[in-house]
């Protein structure tokens, strides 16, 4: 089952590397990993997506939660959250119907063109990873995907629940 863990850290230098180490020396997978300085610029928020049954991410999560950088975590899963990721994708756009396929279809998934090349479309889109895969399933179908970027998840619990030290 995916998971979507978030951990207020103290945004020190090997901060982040520790908290890797965490998943790597037990052999559990990172697929996704989002992190940048809060608010505060001496905290650092991390978000990470792995894949795990509930006993798995409590082991994780009281082992992240040891560290001395780790101030706080939280398995956003566990309750009503936001997510979303972002992803630029650059399609080949040689002839017009190309052109006019990928605009189309840019507009149907509420995504951006940011640059515009004889040759070419950069479109930037913001959604869950679902929505995301979908969008380059289907540019893939109607144009080359030159290449993608996309920077992982970042996410917050809905409501009154928030993730402070």
């Amino acid at each position: 089952m995916k998971r979507i863990i978030s951990v207020l850290m103290e945004n020190a230098p090997g901060a982040l590397s520790r908290i890797v180490g965490v998943f790597s020396q037990r052999g559990y997978n990172v697929d996704s990993l989002c992190v940048a300085p809060t608010d505060d610029g001496s905290l650092s928020r991390l978000t990470i997506i792995t894949h795990g049954d509930d006993k798995v991410i409590e082991q994780i999560t009281k082992q992240v939660n040891k560290l001395i950088d780790v101030l706080k975590v939280v398995d956003l899963t566990e309750g009503t959250h936001v997510e979303r990721e972002l992803m630029l994708i650059k399609v080949a756009t040689r002839t017009e119907s190309v052109r006019a396929e990928v605009i189309r279809n840019s507009d149907i998934f509420r995504g951006r063109i940011l640059d515009v090349h004889a040759n070419n479309y950069t479109i930037e889109i913001t959604g869950t990873t679902d929505k995301l895969d979908a969008f380059a399933a289907t540019m893939a179908q109607c144009a080359e995907v030159i290449e993608s970027s996309r920077t992982g998840v970042c996410g917050l619990a809905r409501g009154e629940r928030a993730l402070r030290p």
